[in-house]
Order: structure tokens, then C-alpha cells, then sequence
């Protein structure tokens, strides 16, 4: 039997490797056909449209939860629109929608429109002198005129007072306010201020309809403590709109002032002092400041210089001498700096008085600018320009928004000074201004009572009849304060004054102001108030998940659609007056942080005026390594300990609360999870980043040469400077060994000037070079060919970007996560080790959220290869 199947089992054998061998061949040839395939251009093309539109899957390792990220991320690519999609066809979409919605608002823009042709056709009677080729509306008798503006003022009050007091039921309210949205979306990216006015019209309306419902609506009468809870929430909100409305006014027309001509005749140009006051700060901060003084364009008879030192330091008066400017100490502090002009000005009698701060460098062009008002107009006590800082301060350092984001301090220099110009409100700031003489002394000096003198002289003067002006042109730079520390102790000082002047010289009180200016006054004023309210936000929806207060008496879903139509009008009106000084949600960071710190200050300033002192801002510092500053972060960290714990009564009350208030539950938790967010964006600033350099550099684009010592000279860009150095792109490279003296040339005018440097680096086609060891005269000549030049600030926010509010929002929430993290990082270290499963469980659900995708081009068409 063996035998007998012997020759059909070897058979079978065979047949069997036969066809195993074909299999396997197939299965070679598919797998080279599939993945050498993917050398080609197509298969090329796909695997980057896989990694586009899949950035964090594309190139990891594959595990179990793929499948679900996969899923995921297809769901997001439905819901949101891709970058790179037909943006030809939707550029073309856009454009005829916005010349449809541009001819629509000008039907809005002019509803008058049909009353022109019906007033041209009455009888002239209406104007007895009626001149040929004016317009209609000239022609009109003003007591006629009057009374039109006040019936369309009369009808217009009356339908907005409608649309506030009205109460709607659930459709109604959510018909009412998508139709508001609808018209705020058509007209927002419109040029023109018509927009800009109809969106505040839309805010206000919106704004106030919401504190309407909150007053009338939504308290529980019927318990004490949901009544005190739900009353402190309503008093914050009402300041916030308060501050809203008032800021509407302040902002609405910005006056965008220019300079004014100085007459051709250098005899009629007025003398000035200018005055340069310091206490401790150090030489080499005070030093710039005088050499940028020393080159500022005015006949040299006219201009005389004066360093006001405060600390009475033999160094500084060493200096004055070398540098022939004039010398004034006194041998007391009293009132502080404004005691310390009020004591030059004794010994001065100049027509001017400019002042600028130890740190404040000013440029050549600042008088020739600012000094033709005064001769325009014999009522001009003041003009005002912006503090502009070479340096970051702690958030732009911190966070790395140097130069990309406008900091904190870029809304009120660029936009609301803008806008007290218009009501003649533009307040003096302290530095970088020139005042009239006369004007100071017709109110006793400078002010002395309050902390913040600079704003309290500007009141007085206002209200003494004298005029001020605003000039939106950066003519000097400064110093920003180097650390959270001292960046909060600068903001407590100027909230503890403005709240000092609202006691003691309230604007909305006395004679010799207009309603314009006391409503600019009081919102300046009233702005530092902001602690209380911003900490009773934080905490607010802790009152439900904790003790069961009822903060808002009213269904969740009615909250939704009061509260939001009022954040988002109000955001998007403040996008379009303010996106291009302040993103939207940054100003929530800088009052977090803030908030703990200047509560306490304002509020005992408002019931005691005389309490507080005068404190000096540190600049010019270092911080040798990176650190966190846990003693300013404590209030963050309480913060946020209470908001975690919110979300756990949260779970619980999501188990075990009643059923019908699981909305309202969620609601919540959607605002503690914001609160944190923005907490984490706070804790974020806290972690300071080390800063090493004694100067700073300052970016730019300057032609100049480089001279070698054998006489050669090579064409290069000035593309950046400090106190110490440049460095210096080069047309050719230059191989040239580090230590090598070098010389550069750089132009101010019609004149040439030779700085002589070492060479510190050199890199292809850039070197660096210092300036260590320049002569007092170089170092004079090199500031004003740097600093002091009449463009050199003009172009500080070339660099910032467009507010886009959805985008800064993701931008503002991402950093609140990073704060965190970086808390993590500076942890003791057993703290995380037993933390460090937490953050792996939270990357790891952090993992299967949703990414954008890339801007990489969608499918490339392959390669020709003919």
C-alpha cells in the first residue's frame, strides 16, 4: 500500500510547492507593485495629502486607539473648512457677496435718501436766502434743522428703547438676537466708521437688553442666600457694561491728529526745558536718555537739558558735567517726582517744559513735531505721545509674543489717547510730553496729593479751561518693566491713584469739564476698579456647583441666549475698534492677573484716598536662569485649586442632582473649564523666562559700510542694535578671525559717522560687533544715529497680527493648558513623580482630540518625465 500511494503523495508535493511558489511570487509582485509604487509622484502626493490633512497620525507608530483618532479627525475635516479649498472660487464668492452687502448698507447708510427729493420739492420758504448749488439741507432754517435732529434723536431713542424692554419668549429672543448677529456679520468687514458706529448701536442694544433681563428676571427673591449671590454677580456685571459703554463713547472717532508746521523763522520758536527726572535708577539706564537729548533737532540756544536727581549721587553730577548738560538735586524726596519738577521749575524759565523719564529715549524730531501746536493754539497746555518700549515686558517675554502680538500697553497709547483727543480728554502720561509753562503755573504745579500725578495735573488743567493734545507718533523709546513683580507693582500704583483722584477730585463732580471729558475721565478712572469684578467672575459659577446658589434664577437655555449674543457683539464691536492694539480675550489674561493685586489697593484708595505712597518702577534688571514666581502665582494657584474642585461637585451633581438640572450643570462646568483656562494663561506669565543681557537689542534695516583696518570698505545692513553692539548683514562674505577691530559707517542727516568695534562673531555674511570701549563722543553720535533718529519706532507694529477673535480664543485656550505644563515643570521633583501618570492619562486624551490640517498643498499633479 506504501508503495501503491507512494507516486500520487510525491505528486501532490509537488503540485502543492508548485502553487505555493506561484502564490508566493504574486504576493512579491503585489507588494512591489503596492510599495515601490509609492516612489512615484501620485503615491507621492497622496501620502502628503495623508500627512496634510492627518498631521498627527501621518508619521507615529501605529497603536489600538487609531481607529477612534482616525474617525475623529474625519468627523472635524466634515465640520470645519480646510485651508487650501477652492480658495479661488471662495475668494470670488466673497467678493460678490460683499459688493451685494456693500450696495445693501448704503441703503442703510442713508435712509434719508427719499426725504432728500421730497425736501428739495418744498417751497423755499423753508430758507428765505437760498444759495444756488448748496445742498438742500443748508437751505433749512436751523430752528427747522433742530427739530428734525431731535425727532429722529426722539424715534430712534424710542425703538431702541423697544428692543431693550421688550420680553421675548424663548423663539422669539433667539429669532431676534440671529437677526442682530446676521447684521453685525454683514457690515463687520466694511471699511468706514458708518460699520463701526452701527456695530457699537448693535452691542449697546444687545448689552443692555441682556442687564435689562438680568435685573427683571432672573433674581431669586425668595431665598436670602441665592439673593446675595445672584445681587454680587449683577453688580460686577453692571460694571463691566458700565465700562463698556463709557469705553464705546471714549473709543467711538478717533481724532488721529497730525502735526502742525513750525514757522519757517527759528526766532519765533519757543525755549525749552527739558527735564529729565531720576531717583535710583542706575547711570547706564539715565545715560541714553540724555546722549538721544543732546541730539534732538532745536537751536541749541533754545533747548536747555536738565537732569533732576533725586538721589542727590555725586556719579550723576560727574556726569552732567561731562556731558555739559544742567544739574538739579534737592536735599529732600518730598512728593516724589512730581516734588521733584515742581523744584526745577523754581529754578527754570523756559516757554516749554518737556519731560521725559530716565529710561525714555527720545528721537531728534520730537520737538519739531509736537512744539507747532503750541503756537497753533494759545489755549494748548499739553501734548501727550505714546510710551513706546524697546524692551518686552513680562507677558511678551514670558509668553513669547514679543513683536507678534501688541502688548499690554498698545490699546491705551493707540487707540483710547486717540480717542480722548477727539473730547479734549488727552490726559499727560508722566513722560514723552511737552507742556506750556504758563499752563503749569497757573494751577500751583504739579500735582502732589495723589500717586499719580500726571493724571491729576491733566484734570486740573482741563478744568481750568486749558486744551490738551494727543500725537499717535512714537518719538521715544523705553524700558518695560523686567518682572511680574515689578510690572504688578507698577499697575497698583496707577490704580491706587486713579481711584485717589476719583475721591478726592471726582470728574463727574465740579465745574470747568465737559460731559465728553468727565466721561472720559471716569472711564479712565473707573477701568482700575476691575479687581472685585474679575475675581467674582472666576469664582461665580462655584456658588451653584458648591453650595446650589442660584447666581442667574432662569433656564439654562434662556442664559445661553441672553449672555452670548452679549460677549459675542461686544467682542466683535471691540475686535473692529481695537483688533489692531489689542486681540480679542487678552485683555481677560491681563486682568487675571492683575485682579488679586489691585482689589485690595483700589478698594481701601476708595474708602481712604490718603493712604499709599509713591513707588519707583524697577528697570534695567537681569534674571540669570529661568524661574517661577510662586509667591505671585499663590492667588492663580487658589484659583485654580477652587475651580478643579467645582468640576468634581460638578460629577457628582451630574449623578446624583436632579435630573432637570443637568443643562445648568453643564453650563457650569463650560465656565469653570474657561476660568481655568484663563487662570492657566496667567499661571503661564508667572513662569518667568531668563533674561541675561544688560542691553537690548532693537531690530532694524539701516545701510552702512564697514571699513577694515587696511583701508577697505564693504556696503552691509544695519539689521539690529543695543547700547553695546550691532549686528550687520554684509553684501560679500569676509572672513575675518573674532577680536578684529572693525569700523562701521553709518549716515544721520547729511553727516557721516565712524564707530570703531571689535568683532565678536561672524557668520557667512554676518558679523556682530561691540562697542565697549567707544569714546564719550562716539557714544553720544552713535545713540543718535540709532535710537534718537526720527524714524526709528515709526514701524513698531509692522510685525503684529490681524485679530481674528475665533482664532485668538484657540490661541488664549492653548496657553492656558501650557501655563499648566509649565507649572508642572517647576514642581518639586516627588510632587511629579506622582503627578506624572496624571499628565500621561491627560496626553493621552489630549491625543484623540482633532488637529487642523496643514497648509501644504492639496494633490500635486506627478512629474512629466519625457
Amino acid at each position: 500500500m506504501i508503495r501503491r500511494w507512494f507516486p500520487y503523495t510525491r505528486l501532490r508535493r509537488e503540485q502543492n510547492c508548485t502553487r505555493f511558489t506561484a502564490f508566493t511570487l504574486a504576493l512579491i509582485q503585489a507588494l512591489g507593485w503596492i510599495f515601490l509604487r509609492l516612489e512615484s509622484p501620485r503615491w507621492q502626493a497622496l501620502r502628503e495629502q495623508h500627512r496634510r490633512l492627518y498631521p498627527h497620525l501621518a508619521d507615529k507608530p501605529s497603536t489600538i486607539g487609531d481607529p477612534l483618532r482616525y474617525t475623529v479627525q474625519t468627523l472635524w475635516l466634515l465640520l470645519v473648512r480646510t485651508p487650501n479649498q477652492d480658495q479661488i472660487g471662495r475668494q470670488r464668492f466673497r467678493q460678490r457677496t460683499a459688493s451685494f452687502f456693500s450696495a445693501l448698507l448704503m441703503i442703510v447708510q442713508r435712509p434719508w435718501n427719499l426725504l432728500s427729493n421730497a425736501f428739495a420739492r418744498l417751497p423755499t420758504t423753508l430758507s428765505p436766502q437760498v444759495t444756488k448749488g448748496s445742498h438742500w439741507w443748508d437751505n433749512i432754517q436751523w430752528p427747522l434743522r433742530k427739530g428734525l435732529y431731535i425727532a429722529m434723536g426722539v424715534l430712534a431713542l424710542a425703538l431702541i428703547v423697544l428692543c431693550i424692554t421688550e420680553p421675548f419668549g424663548f423663539l422669539a429672543q433667539l429669532v431676534f438676537v440671529v437677526l442682530l448677529w446676521m447684521l453685525a456679520m454683514l457690515v463687520r468687514r466694511m471699511p468706514g466708521r458708518f460699520p463701526t458706529l452701527l456695530l457699537i448701536v448693535l452691542s449697546v442694544i444687545v448689552s443692555c437688553r441682556y442687564l435689562w433681563w438680568r435685573y427683571t428676571s432672573t433674581l431669586n427673591w425668595n431665598d436670602t442666600f441665592d439673593l446675595v449671590c445672584g445681587l454680587t454677580l449683577l453688580v460686577a456685571e453692571t460694571y463691566t457694561w458700565l465700562i463698556l459703554l463709557l469705553g464705546y463713547v471714549q473709543t467711538s472717532w478717533p481724532l488721529n491728529r497730525k502735526p502742525a508746521q513750525l514757522p519757517a523763522d527759528t526766532d519765533q520758536w519757543p525755549v525749552v526745558d527739558l527735564l529729565i527726572p531720576t531717583y535710583n535708577e542706575e547711570l547706564s539706564v539715565t545715560r541714553g536718555t540724555v546722549y538721544a537729548a543732546l541730539g534732538i533737532d532745536w537751536p541749541k540756544d533754545k533747548l536747555r537739558i536738565h537732569l533732576l536727581d533725586d538721589g542727590n549721587r555725586p556719579s550723576f553730577k560727574t556726569f552732567a558735567e561731562e556731558v555739559g548738560i544742567n544739574y538739579i538735586a534737592r536735599t529732600d524726596n518730598r512728593h516724589a517726582k512730581a516734588g521733584n519738577l515742581n523744584h526745577a521749575l523754581k529754578l527754570l524759565d523756559g516757554d516749554l517744559v518737556a519731560i521725559f523719564d530716565c529710561d525714555h529715549m527720545p528721537a531728534r524730531s520730537f520737538l519739531q513735531l509736537t512744539v507747532g501746536w503750541f503756537l497753533r493754539d494759545p489755549k494748548l497746555a499739553l501734548v501727550q505721545t505714546p510710551h513706546h518700549f524697546l524692551s518686552p515686558d513680562p507677558f511678551e517675554r514670558n509668553l513669547g509674543t514679543f513683536r507678534n502680538r501688541p502688548n499690554e500697553g498698545e490699546l491705551f497709547y493707540g487707540l483710547i489717547q486717540d480717542g480722548n483727543d477727539m473730547w479734549n480728554a488727552a490726559f499727560f502720561c508722566g513722560s514723552c510730553a511737552i507742556l506750556r509753562r504758563t499752563a503749569i503755573d497757573s494751577i500751583g504745579g504739579f500735582a502732589v496729593e495723589t500717586v499719580t500725578e500726571d493724571a491729576h495735573t491733566a484734570l486740573r488743567l482741563h478744568r481750568n479751561g486749558w486744551t490738551s493734545a494727543y500725537l499717535r507718533i512714537p518719538q521715544a523709546a523705553g524700558l518695560a518693566t523686567e518682572s511680574l513683580s515689578a510690572h504688578i507693582g507698577q499697575r497698583i500704583r496707577w490704580a491706587r491713584g486713579m481711584v485717589q483722584i476719583f475721591r478726592t477730585d471726582n470728574p463727574l463732580l465740579g465745574k470747568g469739564l465737559t460731559i465728553f471729558q468727565r466721561i472720559c475721565y471716569t472711564n479712565a478712572m473707573m477701568h482700575f476698579l476691575v479687581g472685585l469684578p474679575r475675581l467674582v467672575f472666576l469664582t461665580a459659577p462655584l456658588a451653584f456647583l458648591f453650595f446650589h446658589a442660584y447666581i442667574i434664577y432662569a433656564p439654562a437655555a434662556m442664559i445661553l441666549l441672553y449672555v452670548l449674543p452679549h460677549m459675542i457683539h461686544a467682542s466683535l464691536t471691540n475686535s473692529r475698534m481695537q483688533g489692531a492694539y489689542r486681540q480679542t480675550f487678552w485683555g481677560e489674561v491681563y486682568e487675571t492677573v492683575l485682579a488679586w493685586y489691585i482689589a485690595r489697593p483700589t478698594t481701601v484708595a476708595l474708602f481712604s484716598p490718603s493712604r499709599g505712597k509713591f513707588n519707583v518702577t524697577a528697570k534695567g534688571g537681569m534674571m540669570e536662569e529661568n524661574q517661577f514666581d510662586w509667591q505671585t502665582a499663590k492667588p492663580y494657584l487658589i484659583l485654580s485649586v477652587l475651580n478643579i474642585l467645582g468640576l468634581g461637585f460638578a460629577v457628582w451633581r451630574l449623578f446624583y442632582g436632579p435630573r432637570d438640572e443637568i443643562f445648568t450643570v453643564i453650563v457650569s462646568v463650560l465656565w469653570v473649564i474657561y476660568n481655568l483656562l484663563i487662570i492657566g494663561a496667567a499661571v503661564a506669565v508667572a513662569a518667568e523666562v531668563r533674561q541675561v543681557r544688560n542691553t537690548h537689542r532693537v531690530l532694524a534695516r539701516l545701510p552702512g559700510a564697514v571699513k577694515l583696518a587696511d583701508g577697505h570698505s564693504y556696503p552691509c545692513e544695519l539689521v539690529d542694535y543695543s547700547d553695546g553692539g550691532v549686528g550687520l548683514q554684509l553684501s560679500q562674505a569676509l572672513q575675518l578671525p573674532v577680536g578684529t577691530p572693525v569700523s562701521l559707517i553709518l549716515q544721520r542727516g547729511n553727516r557721516e559717522f565712524v564707530f570703531t568695534g571689535t568683532l565678536t562673531r561672524s557668520s557667512e555674511r554676518f558679523i556682530g560687533l561691540s562697542f565697549a570701549r567707544l569714546p564719550a563722543e562716539e557714544k553720544i553720535a552713535f545713540v543718535q544715529c540709532t535710537f534718537g533718529r526720527a524714524d526709528a519706532w515709526l514701524d513698531h507694529n509692522s510685525g503684529f497680527e490681524a485679530d481674528k477673535p475665533i482664532q485668538s480664543l484657540k490661541e488664549i485656550l492653548a496657553l492656558g493648558i501650557k501655563g499648566y505644563y509649565r507649572l508642572y515643570e517647576y514642581l518639586p521633583a516627588w510632587v511629579r513623580v506622582l503627578a506624572k501618570p496624571f499628565l500621561h492619562i491627560f496626553q493621552w486624551l489630549g491625543s484623540f482630540l482633532p488637529r487642523m490640517p496643514t497648509s501644504t498643498p492639496l494633490i500635486s499633479r506627478p512629474v512629466s518625465r519625457s
